[in-house]
């Protein structure tokens, strides 16, 4: 056993005392990844909130599994489909794009966020209004990128609402009812 205790060699790591390399187990990743957060402080939906996460942590998971809103929704993770999309300081981005620690400071709105006093936003009801939606999963996404669009531009187009939401993915409708939804939104 070249010195080293028995204990050492049943333990399936090496000892620290004799110099050698520690494999890692499950229990001291899991020790090491706790030991690893970072806090963060961020206003979401007009409430401050700061919580320990880790740095690898994507902004998406933080908003459904650290605080429990699930409008935003977890789709190709990968930037395709808009599912996820929130606004960043006023700016729609893919929440699946970045990390929550980027967001440390910052304020963020989601879906969730943009009715008030139990009344939708312009935007919301324009979707009720005019059948934008049909199974519903894209529909966050697609009304977060529209309130943008209409910011940006008070009364666009229809080839540029459609422009402004090509990074937005939609498997059950032909868009026009979300554009005449955008459109109709631009109007109030």
């Amino acid at each position: 056993m070249s010195g080293r205790s028995l204990e050492c060699e049943l333990d399936a790591q090496e000892c620290v005392r004799h110099s050698a390399p520690r494999l890692a187990t499950r229990a001291t990743i899991t020790a090491g990844t706790s030991a690893m957060t970072r806090n963060i402080t961020l206003t979401i939906n007009g409430r401050k909130r700061t919580d320990a996460v880790e740095p690898r942590m994507l902004l998406i998971h933080y908003l459904r599994e650290e605080v429990g809103l699930t409008g935003p929704h977890i789709a190709c993770e990968t930037s395709l489909c808009g599912a996820c999309t929130v606004h960043l300081d006023g700016k729609a981005i893919k929440s699946c794009t970045m990390f929550a620690v980027q967001a440390d400071g910052r304020e963020v709105l989601t879906i969730e966020g943009l009715a008030a006093d139990g009344k939708l936003d312009p935007m919301q009801e324009a979707f009720w209004n005019e059948h934008g939606l049909q199974c519903g999963f894209c529909t966050p996404g697609m009304i977060m990128t529209a309130k943008q669009i209409i910011e940006r531009n008070p009364k666009p187009t229809d080839e540029e609402i459609r422009h402004g939401l090509e990074g937005n993915l939609c498997r059950c409708t032909g868009y026009q009812h979300i554009v005449n939804a955008v459109r109709t939104a631009a109007g109030k």
